[in-house]
This record gives C-alpha cells, structure tokens and sequence, in this order.
C-alpha cells in the first residue's frame, strides 16, 4: 500500500488543535490534490463552536477546511499553527 494513502487514513479521525491547545474538532476527510498526492486540506468534522467563530474557509456543504500546510505536528492529535490559518 502506498504510504501516503496510509498515513492520510491515520488521520481520519484524529482531533485537530491549535499550538495552544484550543480544540478544533476532528478530521473528517482529507482533501488532496489528485495528480501529485499532495494534501491540500483537512474538512472538519463535529467543528467546535471556537471554531465556528473562525472565517476559516468552507467547501460546497459548508464543512470547515484547515489547509494541510498548517499542520506542524502530528501523533495523537494533529497540531495546527493558528497564524497560518486566520
């Protein structure tokens, strides 16, 4: 199996904070771009009402996505750095 698939259905799941330990919510889906892999963003699921108050930017159905280049760390949560998404 490809790594990357692997380690992107690892995230499936995982709840999404910030480097100060605001909660975001968890990750619902991963949104990547098809021809190189690359993961493009996170779609949050069950968003947290601190998150709701971001303007963080939405797909089509109005899921909050938290673009992938801000993730600095990852293991039992992912860790996000919230001056690269606001």
């Amino acid at each position: 199996m490809d790594e990357d698939k692997k380690f992107s259905r690892q995230l499936i799941g995982k709840t999404v904070i910030s480097k100060t330990g605001k909660k975001f919510g968890e990750v619902g889906n991963i949104i990547f771009e098809t021809r190189s892999g690359e993961l493009v963003h996170l779609v949050l699921s069950n968003p947290t009402s601190y998150t709701q108050k971001l303007e963080l930017e939405k797909d089509k159905s109005g899921s909050i996505l938290v673009p992938f280049s801000a993730v600095i760390a990852s293991g039992d949560f992912l860790v996000v750095a919230e001056e690269d998404i606001i």
